[in-house]
């Protein structure tokens, strides 16, 4: 099953084709939360605008900027409320568009020379604790440090991460989560007592069938970006938008009810091909680039 899903990462507008023009199901965005000051107008962007235009999904990347209850200890800068939350969820409900969260789990749990804020937190969840966080980040760099992993095997973790991750789809009143679990460049870490030398194929697979799992409890798909489901190497795609680390053969490992959002920047890649042939469903994202997202069509 293909599917077209636009991927940004910033607020702005993308022209749709008209659900009448286009035999694609799913006509999304995913956006990082404007900020709390600007909800109003992002729920009229919404009904004015994105709704007219064909959306019918939109994935928005949440994070750690949600009033959570149950671990106040994790709530970000410029977090929502629920009351925020709710005027998305009217919005959205009011133009049959599909709305789902996003938490970045696994990995891109820091930035450059900043921690995220669960492992600020709990550093004790940290894949690499032995590697610092630079005062001025370069890339490359000896550590091969992009972005900090939790540990997936760490006894603790999951009872928090999951804790966040029903609250936020609970306020959000979704049958859906997004999961991220992209760019994952540490895990099954020398560094990390449980995960050393251990196939990190199947700590993907496992960490990705776990979230899979416990949403099922509830009714609820799991979402996540490919980048870690394809060979990089074998492919030429690169380490960014492919695996260098062996992942790649969690492909057939996890459960084929995930939607997997097959996302690429500079190239029109035609992955999407090889998550349907694994009979998984995928949602081709070709982020800002026109011109990839027709050559994906063709």
């Amino acid at each position: 099953m293909k599917q077209i899903l636009f991927s940004l990462f910033l607020f702005s507008l993308i022209p749709f084709v008209s659900k009448s023009q286009s035999p694609y199901p799913v006509h999304g965005l995913c956006l990082a939360a404007p900020q709390v000051e600007l909800v109003d107008d992002f729920v009229d962007f919404i009904d004015n605008n994105l709704a007219k235009d064909g959306l019918n999904l939109l994935v928005l990347r949440i994070d750690y900027r949600y009033k959570y209850s149950s671990h106040p200890e994790l709530v970000g800068d410029n977090p929502y409320s629920k009351k925020d939350i709710k005027k998305l969820v009217k919005v959205c409900r009011k133009n049959s568009i599909r709305l789902i969260p996003q938490i970045n789990l696994l990995g891109h749990q820091s930035w450059h020379s900043t921690p995220g804020k669960l492992l600020e937190v709990y550093p004790q969840f940290d894949e690499t604790p032995n590697i610092q966080l630079p005062e001025n980040y370069e890339w490359p760099n000896t550590d091969g440090l992009y972005c900090k992993s939790y540990c997936p095997l760490h006894p603790e973790v999951h009872n928090v991460v999951f804790d966040l991750v029903d609250e936020i789809c609970d306020a959000f009143e979704t049958d859906a989560f997004h999961a991220g679990l992209d760019e994952v460049f540490y895990i099954g870490h020398n560094q990390c007592p449980r995960c050393q030398g251990k196939d990190k194929a199947e700590l993907f697979a496992g960490e990705v069938t776990l979230i899979r799992n416990h949403l099922k409890e509830k009714n609820r798909e799991l979402w996540i970006w490919g980048d870690r489901l394809i060979d990089g190497k074998t492919t030429g795609i690169g380490l960014w938008e492919g695996s260098y680390n062996n992942t790649h053969r969690a492909i057939d490992m996890i459960p084929k009810d995930i939607v997997i959002c097959d996302w690429h920047y500079e190239r029109p890649d035609p992955t999407a091909v090889l998550f349907a042939a694994k009979g998984l469903s995928v949602v081709t994202c070709p982020w800002k680039n026109i011109e990839n997202a027709l050559k994906q069509e063709n």
